[in-house]
């Protein structure tokens, strides 16, 4: 059974606000695309995150964001989350920085196999 209203802690926001106001949404957002919309993610960022189903389910639906350790550990294991927060943060040229690399990891892989198949030949 869900709490009543009145059953409900509203925390105060004040000094904790992202400046669009937009955090739950990013992170649903960002959770969406690592993870898809199914029941099995949710499963899967409930084992990742050792969070309450109904939590995890809300983030997905950006009714509130993840906080402290969950946030943590869903940086720790999604490449999306950690962009999202770092946008966030502000830190746009870590995220270019990560991208760069990301990529020169892609292309070296793809110059090896390139490489491969040319010996095959």
């Amino acid at each position: 059974m869900s709490p009543t209203k009145k059953d409900r802690n509203n925390r105060s926001s004040s000094g904790k606000e992202i400046p669009d106001g937009r955090f739950a949404q990013i992170i649903a957002d960002a959770l969406h695309r690592e993870f898809g919309d199914t029941h099995a993610a949710i499963k899967t960022v409930v084992g990742l995150t050792k969070a309450n189903e109904r939590a995890v389910k809300n983030w997905f639906m950006a009714k509130n964001g993840p906080t402290g350790q969950h946030l943590v550990d869903l940086v720790r294991t999604s490449d999306e989350v950690l962009e999202a927060v770092l946008l966030l943060s502000g830190r746009r040229d870590l995220v270019i920085a990560k991208k760069l690399s990301d990529s020169k990891q892609v292309l070296a892989k793809m110059l090896r196999l390139i490489g491969d198949l040319e010996r095959l030949e």
